[in-house]
């Protein structure tokens, strides 16, 4: 995986998904790729496996699965642990664009 920072760091909102494969992550998937679609180009939008990058899940205290954030220049800007209807995380993302 590319280092965080270097992801984060963008002028425009970076939404992210912590999961673990084990919690629904099929049903994850269809709302992040409706967000993708819907955001286009004005938002990046990651899905980072928990069990693959721990060492970043701990630093981040992701405790809950799954666990979404929203980056903007490098500053968390908003962060929710649980399931999030699409219409939802698009609203949210929308803000910082």
């Amino acid at each position: 995986m590319a280092k965080f920072g270097e992801i984060i760091n963008v002028n425009k909102p970076v939404l992210i998904d912590f999961y673990s494969d084990w919690n629904e992550a099929e049903n994850s998937l269809d709302t992040l790729r409706d967000v993708a679609a819907a955001l286009g180009t004005s938002a990046k939008v990651i899905k980072i496996d928990i069990k693959k990058n721990e060492i970043l899940a701990d630093a981040l205290r992701v405790k809950g699965n799954p666990t979404f954030m929203i980056y903007k220049d490098g500053e968390m800007k908003w962060r929710q642990t649980g399931h999030q209807e699409a219409t939802t995380l698009i609203d949210l993302v929308q803000q910082y664009v």
